[in-house]
């Protein structure tokens, strides 16, 4: 029992020390955790906000759109696009092809190429850049499409038997 609680003085003597000397290291490291869960706090914040500023813009750019405000609509959907969000960036350009809004073949493509350059998954980029292909074909780049098809063949994609079928036909 006297050693049990002499272990515990020596122990508690051993922490006391430890503390006394490293003190201003400690406090460092607790202000450096404090100041990262901050940090860390404030910036999913930040994107979060950004994240709902460009959801109303899309918002706001389809309702322009049913409205037949085509110029203002189409504003929208490229401030959306340059601000290469995820989601909504694709889902702009995906209403700029399908309501064809733009009519410069060059202006799509290199939207096409910045939405590429997001961190998308395998299989979303795949899927994109099927579109891509079939928006060069569809508008006179067949040569162009065809190659985008050919690598997604080539690259063993999910999507491979799709990108067959539309070079066969």
């Amino acid at each position: 029992m006297e050693q049990n609680l002499d272990n515990k003085i020596e122990l508690k003597d051993k922490f006391i020390s430890l503390y006394n000397k490293n003190k201003s290291k400690i406090y460092l490291l607790i202000a450096f955790v404090f100041i990262a869960i901050i940090s860390i706090t404030v910036f999913k914040i930040i994107e979060e906000r950004k994240n709902i500023a460009i959801s109303e813009k899309y918002i706001k750019a389809n309702l322009y759109l049913t409205a037949d405000k085509i110029n203002q609509s189409k504003v929208l959907y490229e401030e959306i696009i340059n601000s290469e969000n995820k989601f909504y960036s694709v889902l702009a350009l995906n209403k700029l092809i399908e309501k064809d809004l733009e009519k410069n073949k060059e202006k799509i493509v290199s939207y096409f190429i910045k939405i590429e350059k997001l961190k998308f998954s395998k299989e979303n980029k795949e899927l994109l850049l099927l579109k891509k292909a079939l928006y060069l074909i569809k508008n006179s780049s067949v040569e162009e499409g065809n190659k985008i098809l050919n690598e997604l063949i080539n690259s063993n994609s999910s999507i491979k038997s799709i990108a067959k079928e539309v070079l066969i036909n």
